[in-house]
This record gives C-alpha cells, sequence and structure tokens, in this order.
C-alpha cells in the first residue's frame, strides 16, 4: 500500500515520524517548499529539512526544528563579520545546504538534491518537495508585502497578516515524481500543518489539486487532521492568521477550508461538538486525541489513521 503525506514542518514532520514507525519506505511525504529562501548566498528548505531530520532521528525536540546538539560557531563568525543573523544556520546544518546549493547549481533538480540528502541521512521514507520550481510564500502586513520568513523568523510573527501570496505559480509545476506518488497512492493524509501558509502553497501548485482529485476519482480517501484544537494552533501563527483573513478560528474553520478536495476530517476530543457541523459539509468525521505529545503519542495517532477504511 502506498501512502501519502502532504506536510509542512513541524506537525507535518511529527505525523511523518508516526507513519514511519508503521509504514517505512512505503511512505512518500510531500513537503511544502514555498518557505524556501537564501540565506548567505545558499538556498535553505526549512519544511523539508525538518522532515528530514526528523525521519532521520537527529532533530532537536526541545526546539522543534534544527539537529540536536547542535553548535553555532560559523554563525558567530559571520555576526562579527557583520552579516545579518537573525536566522541562524546551524554548524551542521549549514553542510546540508552547502551540498543542496552546490548541487543546484551544478545542474541537478531539488527533487533529485533532496533524495541524495535523504540517503545520506538513512531515511527511508521519500520526502518531495511540492515543486523543483521556485514558489515562495509571501504575506502582506501593515508595512507591505514581505517575504514568509521575514514574518515568520525576524519579525516573529507579530505582524497581523492581511494577505497571502504564492509568487511564482505562473512557472512552477508538480515533479513526475510528486504525480507519480499520487497515481500509485491507496490512501492520502494531509497532516495537521497550518493550512494557508503549508498546505496552501502545495495546493498553489499548477495541477497538484487536480492530480489529487484524479486519486480521488479513482477511490483514494483523502483524510486531514485538523491543526487547530480548541480554537488555537499548538505551534505557530495558524490561528492568529485564520481570524485576520477572515475564517473562522476553530477546526471547523480549518474544514471549510477543506472541503472541497478531502473526504474525511480529524477532529481533536476537545472539539467533538463540531463534529456535526463538518459533516454538514460533506466530510466524514474521526474524532480522537491528535496531540502527539512524544513518539508514542505519533505512533497512536498515525496507526488510528491507517486504521479508518480506505
Amino acid at each position: 500500500m502506498n501512502l501519502v503525506l502532504l506536510a509542512g514542518g513541524v506537525g507535518g514532520a511529527k505525523l511523518a515520524h508516526g507513519l514511519q514507525a508503521h509504514r517505512g519506505s512505503d511512505l512518500t511525504v510531500i513537503v511544502n517548499t514555498g518557505d524556501d529562501f537564501e540565506r548567505h548566498g545558499l538556498l535553505v528548505c526549512p519544511d523539508h529539512d525538518t522532515v528530514m531530520y526528523t525521519l532521520a532521528g537527529i532533530d532537536n525536540r526541545e526546539w522543534g526544528w534544527g539537529i540536536a546538539g547542535e553548535t553555532f560557531a560559523a554563525a558567530g563568525m559571520l555576526d562579527r563579520y557583520g552579516e545579518e543573523t537573525w536566522f541562524r544556520l546551524g554548524d551542521r546544518d549549514l553542510a546540508t545546504h552547502i551540498v543542496r546549493t552546490a548541487a543546484l547549481r551544478a545542474g541537478d533538480r531539488l527533487t533529485v538534491v533532496a533524495r541524495r540528502l535523504q540517503v545520506g541521512l538513512e531515511v527511508g521514507p521519500i520526502i518531495l518537495p511540492m515543486t523543483d520550481e521556485p514558489l515562495r510564500t509571501e504575506v502582506r502586513t501593515g508595512a507591505g508585502w514581505i517575504e514568509f520568513q521575514d514574518y515568520f523568523v525576524r519579525q516573529q510573527q507579530a505582524p497581523d497578516v492581511l494577505e497571502v501570496r504564492f509568487r511564482g505559480t505562473a512557472t512552477a509545476r508538480p515533479t513526475g515524481e510528486v504525480l507519480a506518488a499520487l497515481a500509485d497512492a491507496d490512501r492520502i493524509v494531509v497532516a495537521p500543518s497550518n493550512p494557508l501558509v503549508s498546505i496552501g502553497p502545495i495546493l498553489a501548485v499548477p495541477g497538484l489539486r487536480d492530480a489529487i482529485q484524479q486519486a480521488r476519482g479513482r477511490g483514494v480517501t483523502v483524510t486531514a487532521v485538523s491543526g487547530i484544537i480548541g480554537g488555537r494552533a499548538l505551534k505557530g501563527p495558524a490561528d492568529r492568521m485564520l481570524a485576520t483573513l477572515g475564517h473562522e478560528v476553530s477546526a471547523l474553520g480549518v474544514a471549510r477550508l477543506y472541503e472541497d478536495w478531502v473526504d474525511r476530517f480529524v477532529l481533536d476530543e476537545v472539539d467533538a461538538e463540531l463534529a456535526p457541523a463538518v459533516e454538514a459539509l460533506g466530510l466524514a468525521v474521526h474524532v480522537t486525541d491528535t496531540i502527539m505529545g512524544d513518539d508514542a503519542g505519533r505512533a497512536r495517532l498515525a496507526g488510528e489513521l491507517l486504521s479508518l477504511p480506505l
């Protein structure tokens, strides 16, 4: 059975880790690249790398990003040279970006380079960038349009997000690997990632939403896990972004964003009362404990998702 997970960073990495415990190399993760950006002349792919480090077992559990035991000697030297270091690259993390950037400059595709990195870290599941072409998430705040990492890291998600756009959709397209994964999928799961800036960019790649609908047309069930629990995001600015963009800040609000391309919606137990309203959208509902506090919690949720009817 071929399992495909659509994922952003931390929440996607946790669920991918749980699914890996059950399915190993039968898992393919299609990961958001809208957060990617250049830093110190190097291409940084935060969501891909968070998923990769997590599946490799070297992720920093305390931070939720980066590598365990990381050091920042290079960042310290960059700071001494007067470089901006609001997005600090760890010393071992830096090696990932050096290898990636050199290979891309030599003419390799992002997907090929990503798999080379995964093999180097002995990652069994396949992690696929949603596209090989640059597609960048930008947000509009009161000060105008800015890149996502400027908002997310440099400004610590403080400004209200008034609009979201994806630069590069005119030239982006799904890779052959992404299309093949969806064409071969027996089950598609949507991680509890930010629906606007983690899952949204994946759907913005021209042709990718159609590929999901084609899978549904042949009977594949798409199951989405809510990233909003009790009206709040466990991590990140999803709840605040939903509010300032005019959406209901609840699991029901997320379900409304997904209703035209998802078949089943997974609610946390604290939101069980929303089940009838979600079902009224035409979605099947499953209620469970969706919080993945440790490895056991990740594997438990993943196993429960895999036990749901196809």
